[in-house]
Order: structure tokens, then sequence, then C-alpha cells
């Protein structure tokens, strides 16, 4: 219960025997504190005029109905004794304004000459009392409208300062754009005189597949290199005339379409990408700034200043970046259904440490490894595992060892932690100390014999491949849903849980998390480190979310995709993100701008939609490394190679 309450309960039981006693001092007819009280012959008492009003029109009491008339009522001294004290006491306890306003209710004369000067008085209070109030609003008004005008400066500072860096930046793109034009028209030129060469004419009737035969001194040291870095390009296609100068049909330089079409994937997220380059120059004038600050003691140190990118240099590269690609083309198509099994969801796929093979798993108890090359290269209907392994419950999450090629990790419904050797498709570890459904497990990166893993029992486990119990234990209280240790140290761990938190451990202090991420509104479901500063996560609330580890803070949340109820994978690169969708999409995200960049729907046809498309979801995706290739499969069992494409 809270203070004001407490005090209100408190002035209600004081004021209770008052209250008790002004309700018996009213009259039953009027409901006002009697006036002149008269008691009747049946033992009730009145005001004075209004028992005589009431029985001017009946003849009996208006509390118990029995006969009465006028001459039966008398005088109730006593009462009216009563009721002057009670007014007297009343007027004591009241402040002046309340004995003032009581005195005139009840009637009291007042003279004519001091209503007057009371009258003087009110109106002099009035005036004061306006004019305060008056002041005060004034005052409020004016620190309105300079808070207003300070905001508003702050403002126009900041888009004076984004002009400004808008006008340095065009004049320097101006500059180096024109420089690549002189570079070109240089290198049209130098194409020319060597075409004019009759040297390289008789070479190239000679010997038309090695074209840049000439002699060095023929043709001049430039031409010579020239000729040696660009004789591919001169014998794949004809050469034309381009924008003054001459080219073939794989030139460096961009055609018409390709330039239009990054234009248009400019456009289409004009707003999103204008706010990453202003963000980005934003910083650049603090960390001007701050350079300027403390530019004397770096001098003093023997240091140079800050050695930070410039933020158009840094948004250059995300713009080219993100208008790169704009679709996922398909590579190569198998299918890991089980004949035996009616449910095909594929829970997990994974890269081993070299990119040559990959393996799934998922509800068929079975891990599959598969070599990607020959499922890219082969045009067959069925692609065969080079090894497969089986266990005893549905698989959720799979782990390759970084370091040692041939061991991956599995965690499962019945809460095991399996490791395997896939040479021998043999069990080398088995841990067995989750109580409930293993959701997550990962290799470290930095140490290879050591291994983590989440569970619905709230805990996470910490493993060593070298003994047969846990190493550390974590109770979290809540549904662990997915754990990822730092690519950079193998001290920290990020969970994801339940509680709609990611939770960032130091192992070496584990009694409290050294970070919790929140802003989730449902279950974390995944969670991927882009580099050791950087950390995505995915949740049952239809965002990706990208983390500052260091800074505990929110960078951007990425939304765009379906996910409301299942688990759809989540993978990540050094520069895109990607993660499934609930409409059986595979739905690719640049970390810099929240919009998806790229989709693919899975269909039972390439061309045509299916009915039940609607009906299955992504249920895991993979990059390979930090290529635009990827792996994507869904809940029908169906896996694709799909790569990024302009």
């Amino acid at each position: 219960m809270s203070f004001s309450s407490e005090q209100q309960q408190q002035q209600q039981q004081q004021q209770g025997p008052r209250l008790l006693a002004d309700k018996d001092f009213q009259c039953p007819i009027c409901i006002q504190t009697m006036k002149d009280a008269f008691l009747t012959a049946c033992g009730h008492s009145f005001c004075y005029m209004c028992i005589i009003t009431h029985l001017n029109n009946k003849k009996n009491c208006p509390c118990c109905g029995v006969y009465l008339t006028s001459s039966q009522l008398y005088p109730n001294f006593l009462l009216n004794k009563i009721l002057k004290k009670v007014a007297t006491s009343q007027i004591s306890c009241a402040s002046p304004t309340e004995q003032l306003r009581f005195a005139l209710q009840q009637g009291v004369d007042v003279p004519l000459k001091e209503i007057d000067s009371l009258l003087v008085l009110l109106s002099d209070k009035k005036r004061k009392a306006e004019h305060e109030e008056a002041e005060v609003n004034m005052e409020v008004l004016l620190e309105f409208l300079q808070r207003s005008r300070q905001q508003k400066m702050e403002e126009l500072s900041e888009i004076q300062g984004d002009l400004q860096s808008l006008r340095e930046d065009i004049s320097a793109v101006e500059i180096q754009r024109q420089e690549l034009l002189k570079s070109r028209q240089t290198s049209s030129l130098k194409w020319r005189f060597l075409l004019d060469c009759p040297a390289l004419d008789c070479a190239a009737q000679e010997n038309p597949y090695n074209r840049p035969a000439v002699p060095l001194h023929r043709v001049g040291q430039a031409g010579a290199a020239l000729l040696g870095g660009e004789q591919r390009k001169a014998t794949r296609g004809p050469l034309v005339k381009k924008n003054g100068g001459i080219s073939n049909g794989t030139s460096d330089f961009e055609p018409l379409p390709c330039k239009t079409a990054k234009k248009k994937r400019m456009l289409n997220q004009f707003e999103d990408l204008q706010d990453c380059y202003l963000n980005k120059r934003r910083r650049d004038r603090q960390m001007k700034k701050l350079e300027a600050i403390v530019k004397k003691e770096k001098d003093e140190e023997g240091c140079g200043g800050f050695n930070q990118p410039s933020g158009l240099e840094d948004f250059r590269s995300i713009l080219a970046g993100f208008t790169r690609y704009s679709r996922l083309e398909l590579v190569a198509e198998l299918r890991h259904g089980d004949l035996f099994h009616s449910s095909n969801i594929v829970s997990s796929i994974e890269f081993d440490r070299d990119d040559e093979l990959f393996a799934t798993a998922g509800v068929s108890r079975r891990i599959k490894i598969f070599e990607f090359a020959t499922v890219v290269n082969e045009l067959a209907d069925v692609h065969c595992p080079v090894a497969e392994m089986s266990t005893r419950s549905k698989l959720s999450c799979l782990s390759w060892n970084k370091y040692i090629k041939g061991q991956i990790a599995s965690s499962d419904y019945e809460g095991t932690v399996t490791v395997w050797d896939v040479n021998s498709c043999q069990s080398v570890m088995e841990y067995e100390e989750h109580e409930r459904r293993a959701w997550s497990v990962d290799f470290s990166r930095t140490d290879p014999t050591m291994l983590v893993s989440g569970s619905d029992d709230g805990k996470v486990k910490l493993w060593c491949t070298r003994q047969e119990t846990s190493v550390l234990n974590i109770d979290m209280k809540a549904n662990i849903c997915c754990v990822k240790y730092n690519p950079g140290s193998s001290n920290f761990v990020a969970v994801g849980s339940a509680d709609h938190h990611i939770h960032y451990y130091d192992l070496r202090n584990s009694k409290s998390p050294l970070h919790v991420f929140s802003g989730h509104r449902k279950a974390v479901s995944y969670v991927k480190f882009v580099s050791p500063n950087e950390l995505a996560s995915a949740s049952t609330d239809s965002t990706l979310r990208l983390w500052d580890v260091q800074k505990s803070s929110q960078i951007r949340s990425l939304t765009g995709h379906a996910n409301e109820k299942n688990f759809v994978g989540l993978t990540v690169n050094s520069e895109y993100i990607a993660c499934g969708s609930e409409t059986n999409e595979v739905v690719v995200y640049h970390k810099e701008v929240p919009k998806p960049a790229a989709r693919h729907r899975f269909t039972n046809h390439d061309s045509e939609e299916s009915d039940d498309d609607v009906f299955h979801f992504i249920s895991a995706v993979c990059w390979k490394s930090d290529s635009p290739t990827m792996l994507a499969a869904n809940s029908q069992g169906t896996i694709k190679v799909l790569v990024l494409a302009p």
C-alpha cells in the first residue's frame, strides 16, 4: 500500500466519528444539519420549518407514520445546545476561509461596511492570485520555447553538418569519378595504339590465340604490361567503342543494365541507406572532435591520431555490398526425405571446417554427411550421403569442430549431447546430464576440446571432450533455446532463452551474466556472432536484432520475414544475415539495412507456387564461410544450394 493511500485511510478513520455525528444531526426531511430542532410526541427530531410544512400537507410523522399535529411539537433544547457546540468546534478547527463561508451559510448578520471591505480584500487577493498564476504560466511557456529553440538549433546544427558532409563527399566522389574516367580513356588510347600497331597485326595473324605475342621493344613497357593483364579480356569478345573509348564484352566497367538495376535497389531502400550514411558521417564528426581533444596527448606519447575508416569509405562499401545482389539463385537441390519417416524436417545444417562436407540432421534420427562438390556438380535425382549415423532420438542441432576435421557434435530431444567421429561413423563421447530436450550445442572456435549446450531444463552445460562429466553448469530457470561461443574467445558464451532475453556470460565468473540484452518480445530462438563484437539474434517475434557486445546495446532491428512459432534457422557472414520464414522463404538481409536484400521461395516446382507451401517453413540455413553461397532446408526435407546473384 502506498503512503498516500495509508494517509487517506487514517483521515477516514479520524473523520469517522465526526461523519457519524453529522449524520445523527441531520433532519430526516431536508437531510441537512437541523436548524431550530423540534421534538415530536413520537420521539423524532426535525427542523421546525420542515416539520410544520410537512404537517400542513399530511398529519403523520415522516419517520414512523404515527398521527401527528402541530400541537404535539416541542422545542428540543438539548439538541439545539449540542448543535451550537458542534458548530463552534467546527468553526474553530476550520481555516479562516471555511469559517467565513460557514458563518455566511449559518446566516450570520454582517454589516454592509464590513461586506464592502471584505469584497475589496477578496478582489485584491483574486488579482494577486491571477497575477502569480499568469507569471508561472509565462515561466513554463518561456522554458518550453527555449527548450524547443535549443532542440531545433541542435537539429539545425546537425542538418548543417550533414549538408557540409554531403558537399564534401559529393566533391570527393566527383573527383574520384573523373580520375576513373581519365584512367579509362588512357586505357582506351593505349588499346587503340596497340590495335593500330603493325607488329601487333602481324603477331595476331601468326598467333591469333595469343594476341599479345609482340616484342616488348616494339610496344613499350606500359603496353606490354597492359597486354599481359588484359589478354584474356581481349580474346573473349569483340572490342566495341564505349563512352569514347574501347572496351570488350567483359570490361571491368559495368554495363548500363547493371547500373540501372543497382540504382533501382538503392532507391527502393533510399531512406534506410540515407540513415546509414548520415549515422556514419555523424560518427566521423564526433571522432574528429574527440581526436582534436586528445591530439596533444597522442603527440606527447609518440602515437598518431585515430586511424578510423572514414564514414564515406565505410558507407561506399556498404552501398556496394547491398546493391551487389538482389536475388537468390538456385544452384542445386537434393531431397533429405526418408521413406520410413513421415516427417522430414531438417532442424540443422552445417558446413565442416574446410567447407568440403556438410551435415544435416532432424526428426528422422539420422545425421547425414554430404560432399558439397558432388551435390553441386553432379546432376542426379538422388544424392547419397558419404556417411550416415543413426541416433536414438530426434536431433535438434549440429556443430562441427573447426579444428579437428571429421568431428561433429549433436544434441537431441532426450537431452543427450553426442560427439561423433564422421570417419568411423561412431560416437566418441555421450553426455546425458540434461533432464529435458537439448536444443543447441556449439564447439568452441578457439579451444577444440570445449563445447557448450543448452536445454529445456533451464541449464547451460559446458563440456570437455577429455572428461565424461560436465565442466560447468549454469542454472538459468528458463528454457534455453540456443547457445553460442564467441569466436574470439572460449571464455564468453551467448545464451538465448524463452524469457525473451540474451544472456552473455563470462565463464570465468558464471554466477551472473556479464550483459543481458533486452528487446525481443518473444523467445530468442537463435544467436550467432557476426564478429567477436557483433551478435545477431532471431526470435519468434518475427525480428532479427543486431547487438554491440562491447557497448551492451542494440544496433538495429531487421524485419521482413514471418516467424511466430517455429525454429526457422539463422546464419551470418561478414556482411549478410540470413534466416528462414514461415512463408517457406529464405530471407537475406545486409546487416546495415533493416529491410531484406534478397528472397527465395521454396516450391514443389521452380516456376510455380504450390498450395501446400503455405503449410511449410524454412527450418535451417547455413552460409558457406564468407562466400555468397548458402545451404537452406525446409520442413519437407528439401535442401537447396543457393547463391546470391545480381
